[in-house]
């Protein structure tokens, strides 16, 4: 594509929509969108710095396949989806955005959920062993048009103690909170037999669905979202230590947390790690949540997933 520009006002003359499709949608390099127009990079550089475009660092574009507008050097996703409500979810959780502004990472003993995450993302990276972090895989991938949006929905580096409310919408939020269990929440399931000493009747089947954090202002707004889009109330309680950061658990125990297992798998093809799913709908289909006769219980799975 050639472009006839002014010899005493190149810079000026550039057009901004063929310079975003070059430069955002294209992902070219500034010397290679300089080219195009027969223009200097440096001059390349400050037009885009004048129309407000981010500028990346040297280097190919690393390619995000999301629909990403940027205004006033603010990166923005155009569409949410489900896929990108579930990633998040696990960003938020299971994540890190390092300090640099343009890298992030997932990590996970479950290698099924990186490539989850590859696959929703379209990315390229390699799944790698952690090797300071025992048996534990991580994906690690540099994209600051990304990371720049991430900051503008409420995630920010280091944010284990300090993440509160992020701005995901209502209509991927149960994609949103999968995503979070899957990175740092549980679904247990267990046969409780405490109190057959005292009635052998005394037999209940058990079904808890938990998120875990360091953060109670994400855990409150978490409860509150839930109970707003859903109507679970669900349980907020905390662990404390002299030694250790205090650590939070938002809970769903009996109909809630059936309730709520329906409302985040809600079809059969979305992301999802299998073994917390599978766990999920065994117990829907085996729990009633009643006093039961010991010997209709024997049949009943014992697990947890972690």
């Amino acid at each position: 594509m050639a472009i006839d520009v002014h010899p005493n006002n190149k810079r000026a003359v550039i057009p901004e929509d063929s310079l975003r499709e070059l430069y955002v949608a294209q992902g070219l390099t500034l010397e290679a969108v300089a080219v195009k127009f027969a223009a200097a990079g440096t001059t390349i550089r400050r037009r885009l710095r004048d129309l407000g475009i981010l500028v990346r660092s040297r280097g190919p574009s690393p390619k995000c396949s999301l629909p990403v507008e940027i205004s006033g050097g603010k990166a923005s996703i155009g569409t949410w989806t489900g896929d990108l409500a579930y990633v998040v979810g696990l960003i938020a959780t299971d994540g890190n955005l390092s300090r640099d502004g343009r890298h992030l990472s997932v990590s996970s003993q479950d290698i099924e959920l990186l490539q989850t995450v590859r696959q929703c993302l379209a990315l390229r990276a390699s799944i790698t062993p952690c090797a300071a972090r025992g048996p534990c895989h991580h994906i690690q991938w540099g994209d600051r048009t990304f990371y720049e949006w991430l900051l503008t929905i409420g995630l920010i580096p280091a944010k284990s103690l300090r993440l509160g409310p992020l701005a995901v919408p209502d209509g991927v939020f149960r994609d949103f909170l999968r995503g979070c269990i899957d990175g740092d929440g549980s679904i247990v399931t267990y046969c409780d037999r405490y109190n057959t000493p005292k009635n052998p009747t005394y037999v209940y089947d058990r079904l808890f669905v938990s998120l875990v954090s360091a953060s109670p202002s994400f855990l409150r707004w978490m409860q509150l979202s839930v109970l707003r889009l859903r109507g679970l109330s669900g349980h907020l309680t905390v662990r404390t230590s002299a030694k250790h950061h205090d650590i939070w658990r938002l809970r769903y125990a009996k109909r809630e947390s059936a309730s709520l297992i329906r409302w985040m798998y809600h079809a059969a093809d979305v992301p999802a790690l299998r073994r917390k799913r599978e766990r999920a709908e065994q117990a829907i289909v085996g729990a009633t949540w009643y006093r039961r006769s010991l010997s209709d219980t024997e049949t009943l799975s014992s697990a947890g997933v972690e």
